[in-house]
């Protein structure tokens, strides 16, 4: 399957268990991959027969920025059940979600979640 990639978006959110992380907010980056059928818009070079992918980045950032989570797990939930609901062209999304800072004296480059999620069969 074909796929259109979003990568290492950069978003502030207010998403962790503990009560500082929801009032302070931090970075979070988010990649997701739309798997869909890209053989049409790359014959008709029409952004109808595509997802627009600035209009994919702002329905990304309305979950990320204007939603709280406690788990990254349900940030990439919400994130990968949004752009299915939005986008019918979507056949199966990969939605990664990096927590660069987590708040524990931990030294790495961060926490990451992976999920793939498929619309459903009808």
């Amino acid at each position: 399957m074909d796929k259109l990639i979003l990568t290492r978006m950069e978003f502030y959110g207010y998403h962790g268990v503990f009560a500082e992380e929801n009032k302070l907010g931090q970075r979070f980056y988010v990649d997701v991959e739309l798997h869909m059928p890209l053989d049409k818009p790359g014959r008709t070079d029409n952004i109808e027969d595509s997802i627009n992918y600035a209009e994919a980045y702002a329905v990304i950032k309305e979950v990320v920025e204007k939603r709280t989570f406690k788990l990254i797990e349900a940030l990439a939930e919400q994130v990968a059940s949004s752009l299915l609901e939005t986008y019918t062209s979507i056949e199966e999304v990969t939605v990664r979600v990096i927590k660069p800072h987590p708040p524990f004296d931990i030294h790495f480059a961060g926490v990451t979640v992976e999920i793939s999620r498929k619309r459903a069969q009808s």
